[in-house]
């Protein structure tokens, strides 16, 4: 009886097992390396293309040197392949972090930043793994060429599915970057057994047991890597990033990508532990009935936070995108729902076009260095932040750029976006000067300008539980913009915008740091946070 095309895909040749695993592995790493680099590089566009390239780059090579040596093809080559990848694999888990790392300082262009470490690490058992499918279609016993590379190409392509859904959908949420390599190299490992099987030599077994053993220990180290975060209090893969809390010098910082996102003194969780965090307070002297806020991003909530405890009329919403952080923020950051604060787990462009609540007071803290979500940066979406805005509401954006020289595009489109909604913009770098920094922008629905000197005799009038004469001295009205593009949902040009950031320091000063002068800054911190 003939078997049926389901049947024979439950009995697959070893060739065809090869192809399979080896389109799981290529998928699965390539996903695993956007993990790997994002805390040095960023995961934007560019670091996604270079990623992209240099897999299709290693494989198609792949492809090509195992044709040309196709003739040559046997089982025990399969076999060596396998033994060869999964024994990079150990390697890219154990030294992965430093050689990023290391790698991070070589002078190539910034958008190209990347390209090292992604190709010496990724390129080199990808290209192993492109001799397979020309080995396999060698090795099946197939008269017509087209048939055995057609079929060739459909089993490592469904391979490459099921790796990429697996990888993406249950062992980043599930597994560290260590233990997903971890499995991809036992994979690796198993395959390389299964294809020498029934007769296994004594190398293949001492090769095949050594790796394994090489790879356990490397998942158990958790890798080798330069860290000076402190202790780790939590770590984990979420469905969007990486996630550490660390605990260093009596502060809890809140990392994703490798980067610090928030921070809460141990001590005393309302105070400001990062300088440019008290700008937050700048709409209440814009406005003199705020009870209301939304904050559309919230990784640890210091924003939350503080104004819970500092304004007691004051009800709080925070949309924030990853259910991870929101967990994390609950359990190492005191944060608790109640009447006063409301958590919403969704994204922030949605919560805002489905809600009918309006606000006094939108902050928006979802933007990064390295990936801001473009979505939320277009003209579309100003206008929707004013729909859901009350008739004297403020609009607060927590910008990461430069408020001059080349890095200042993106600043200079978001200024000149939020202006063509909004009457008034108002800006207020909080390094002074033009390293790239946060620049907390207000927008507000009040035609009439307030002016600096408005603003300082407010903020000596008002008790709003801070004094932000220091603050308001980087006053700015007017920014040129001509050169910069407005950003609308058919063209936000939000990455390229963002490249002349890429490579540069990112300037912060911690509250307790007072009269340091900018270059004892930009030394002191090269990375800064959002809230």
């Amino acid at each position: 009886m003939a078997s049926t095309p389901s049947s024979s895909w439950l009995r697959m040749t070893r060739p065809e097992l090869a192809v399979f695993v080896s389109g799981i592995t290529s998928m699965g790493l390539e996903i695993l390396a956007g993990r790997m680099v994002a805390p040095e590089f960023g995961s934007s566009i560019y670091t996604w293309g270079s990623i992209i390239g240099v897999f299709l780059a290693a494989l198609s090579l792949g492809y090509h040197h195992g044709g040309q040596r196709a003739e040559r093809a046997s089982h025990g080559a399969l076999v060596r392949v396998f033994i060869g990848t999964a024994a990079y694999i150990a390697g890219v888990i154990l030294l992965g972090d430093l050689f990023i790392q290391s790698t991070a300082g070589l002078p190539v262009p910034s958008r190209f930043a990347s390209l090292p470490a992604i190709t010496l690490l990724f390129g080199p058992p990808t290209y192993y793994l492109g001799f397979i499918s020309p080995y396999a279609a060698e090795l099946s016993g197939r008269s017509d060429v087209g048939a055995a590379s057609g079929h060739v190409y459909a089993v490592g392509t469904v391979g490459s599915i099921i790796g990429a859904f697996a990888t993406t959908y249950f062992l980043i949420p599930s597994l560290s970057v260590t233990n997903i390599g971890l499995v991809f190299g036992l994979v690796s490992v198993v395959t390389a057994l299964a294809l020498a099987r029934p007769d296994i030599g004594r190398d293949e077994a001492v090769w095949s047991v050594g790796i394994a053993a090489v790879l356990v220990l490397a998942s158990l180290t958790g890798g080798i890597g330069l860290d000076s975060r402190g202790t780790t209090v939590y770590h984990t893969q979420t469905a969007y990033q990486e996630l550490r809390v660390a605990d260093a010098d009596g502060t809890r910082t809140l990392y994703l990508d490798g980067q610090p996102h928030s921070a809460m003194d141990l001590d005393d969780p309302t105070r400001h532990v990062f300088d440019y965090t008290s700008y937050f307070h700048v709409p209440f002297l814009l406005s003199d009935d705020i009870d209301r806020v939304l904050f559309v991003g919230g990784g640890g909530f210091t924003g939350p936070r503080v104004f819970l405890e500092k304004y007691p009329n004051v009800t709080v919403d925070v949309v924030e995108l990853d259910p991870e952080v929101v967990s994390v923020a609950e359990e190492y950051f005191g944060v608790e729902e109640s009447p006063r604060l409301n958590v919403h787990t969704m994204d922030g462009r949605q919560y805002l076009r489905e809600t009918n609540r309006t606000y006094d007071l939108i902050v928006l803290d979802a933007y990064r260095k390295d990936k801001v979500p473009f979505q939320m940066t277009t003209r579309e979406f100003m206008q929707l932040t004013s729909d859901r805005l009350d008739e004297d509401g403020v609009l607060f954006a927590n910008l990461i750029s430069a408020p001059s020289g080349p890095a200042s595009q993106f600043y200079r489109a978001e200024y000149k976006t939020m202006r063509s909604v909004y009457p008034q913009v108002y800006s207020f770098p909080t390094a002074g000067s033009v390293v790239v920094q946060n620049i907390e922008v207000v927008a507000t629905k009040d035609e009439t300008l307030v002016t600096a000197a408005e603003l300082q005799a407010r903020n000596q009038r008002r008790d709003i539980g801070i004094d932000l004469a220091a603050e308001l001295t980087s006053y700015r009205n007017d920014e040129p913009t001509d050169d910069v593009p407005l950003l609308t949902d058919d063209r936000a040009p939000v990455d390229s915008l963002l490249d002349p950031m890429v490579g540069q320091r990112y300037v912060v000063q911690r509250t307790n740091e007072t009269n340091e002068s900018e270059a004892d800054a930009a030394a002191a911190l090269a990375v800064a946070p959002r809230s």
